[in-house]
């Protein structure tokens, strides 16, 4: 397993755009994006924040099903 970026909470929302991912709306710093399929909605609040610590971006990555491997340096 590589290691994770330090990533900004746009730059986690432009991953999950790419991913099919939408923003359904936002409220203060935080953003909640959508992805429905037809088992059912995935649901991911980010934070607007300047660089996300790595729990939070942990809990994103898991939160989303993604592969880890979109969020680590090359």
């Amino acid at each position: 397993m590589g290691r994770l970026r330090r990533l900004s909470g746009k730059e986690v929302c432009d991953i999950l755009g790419r991913h099919g991912f939408q923003l359904v709306r936002q409220r203060g710093s935080h953003a909640v994006y959508q992805h429905r399929t037809a088992d059912g909605t995935t649901t991911v609040p980010v934070p607007m924040h300047g660089n996300l610590t790595l729990g939070t971006l942990s809990a994103i990555i898991r939160q989303s099903g993604l592969p880890r491997t979109e969020f680590e340096s090359e």
